[in-house]
């Protein structure tokens, strides 16, 4: 189901600001103190003035680079409730992120997705986390909606997709809804769209599949779920399934490789009208079971037939099991296995606490590189950049995939003040995602804001 231009969300703008090139544009910011790092080092930073920003995309155009990214509602109980924004950030100068345009919409749900590939940018609505929802793994994510649409429906959720061949003023082009809750980590492909969503008449989140070819009238072509999501089927295990997102698309767009609780799956998608399974490899149990999050990023390499997977804790101070973080062989995908785990951080040398778990906040690993249907996104390669909430950003090398070795490290300085994370208000740096463009530029951001990275020492000449 879809909304055209006419009765979208663009109705709904009550603010835009254009501040390119004037003297009030939100410039980059000097570098926070106290970070620590080992072959990384910060460039530059973006304050995020206590507004908590999911995940970014960015777009080249003309010679300069522009990064998109969601920025949430302001938490409840902290001041006036500020309402979501789709953000640009000119990023041309790595060291001095200007915000160039903030576009604010007033919404029952909320923004915090988002993807692109050439000149299609897709930001995903849903219904706004509570700090229940971050913190308890039976959650709304984890519901099974009405097999009719609720008239308490948000009237805002699903996706929106967007025209950026004009990099600074995007044009809305159409709306496709669920029918429920909304959608949580997407991705484009060639043409389509490949989305987490929630159903009617379904549990959790499942995967879709959009042809988005005509991006102003998107249509639904298949989809797959795992057993036990659907009403009226029982899993024996009494596990809950759930897709996190984002699937990642073979080149030949046959194939995608799936994060789904609580396995990491393999799909024919050769019949965008009927996917089909071609193996999967269990891993919920014996890592952590959180639902959604339990099984979180994949990123397969093609050439080789590997498979890089984590998890995602969700209890403060590992209050529970160890979240995934391995290497799959996944070279004959009706029989993958997992290789490797990759070494778990340790405290730099003179820290305030003994290890990371002691640290408040979460421990372990969150958001790699996946942004990688993005022609202007770093492929796939031996560095993985991973972002490890209170440990900052874990650099690994995977040449030898039986073997990782963590090789570089960054953490942020704490704030003098709580500010705002995916988690609430924390006393310390949060960090919780990252993208790497082709000029070797990692962003990274969190409870404090957006810092630009590069590697360096050992690893200066890598990325």
């Amino acid at each position: 189901m879809y909304k055209t231009i006419n009765n979208t969300l663009l109705n709904l703008v009550i603010s835009v600001s254009l501040i390119f090139g004037a003297s009030n544009a939100i410039a980059g910011d000097p570098i926070p103190e106290g970070w620590l790092a080992h072959n990384m080092e910060p460039i530059g930073f973006l304050d995020y003035q206590d507004r908590y920003a999911g995940k970014f995309t960015i777009k080249e155009h003309e010679g300069r680079w522009y990064i998109y990214t969601a920025v949430a509602k302001t938490q409840e109980g902290h001041g006036p409730r500020q309402p979501p924004i789709l953000r640009i950030i000119d990023v041309t100068d790595p060291t001095d992120p200007t915000v160039v345009r903030d576009i604010v919409y007033p919404m029952d749900g909320n923004m915090s997705q988002i993807t692109s590939q050439g000149d299609l940018l897709m930001v995903g609505l849903a219904r706004e986390l509570t700090l229940f929802d971050t913190r308890n793994a039976i959650n709304f994510m984890s519901e099974f909606q009405p097999e009719e649409i609720p008239e308490d429906k948000l009237r805002y959720e699903g996706v929106i997709f967007f025209d950026i061949s004009d990099p600074l003023n995007p044009v809305e082009l159409s709306h496709w809804e669920t029918g429920a809750y909304g959608v949580h980590r997407n991705i484009l492909k060639d043409g389509f769209a490949y989305l987490s969503a929630s159903a009617p008449g379904y549990r959790a989140q499942i995967f879709k599949i959009l042809d988005v070819r005509d991006p102003k009238n998107p249509v639904e072509l298949g989809q797959w779920a795992q057993h036990g999501q659907k009403f009226g089927e029982v899993r024996e295990d009494g596990l809950i399934p759930s897709f996190h997102g984002p699937a990642i698309i073979s080149p030949d767009n046959n194939t995608a490789i799936l994060g789904f609780t609580p396995d990491m799956v393999t799909l024919d998608i050769s019949d965008k009208n009927n996917p089909t399974t071609v193996g999967r490899l269990q891993i919920i149990p014996p890592f952590v079971n959180n639902v959604t999050q339990a099984v979180h990023t994949v990123i397969p390499y093609w050439d080789s037939g590997l498979v890089y997977l984590n998890g995602e804790p969700k209890i403060p101070q590992c209050g529970e099991a160890i979240a995934a973080n391995v290497m799959i062989d996944n070279t004959d995908p009706t029989k993958p296995f997992m290789m490797s785990y990759f070494p778990i951080p340790e405290v730099p040398e003179g820290y305030p606490w003994k290890n990371f778990c002691d640290r408040p906040g979460r421990f372990g690993p969150h958001n790699a590189n996946n942004e990688i249907h993005n022609q202007d996104v770093m492929q796939p390669n031996d560095l993985i950049h991973l972002a490890y909430f209170n440990a900052g950003i874990r650099v690994y090398d995977i040449a030898e995939p039986r073997l990782p070795k963590e090789v570089g490290w960054f953490i942020p300085g704490d704030p003098e003040t709580p500010k705002r994370s995916q988690s609430g208000y924390l006393p310390i740096s949060i960090t919780q995602e990252v993208l790497i463009d082709t000029r070797g530029n990692i962003f990274t951001s969190g409870a404090t804001g957006m810092y630009v990275l590069r590697n360096s020492g050992d690893i200066a000449d890598r990325w």
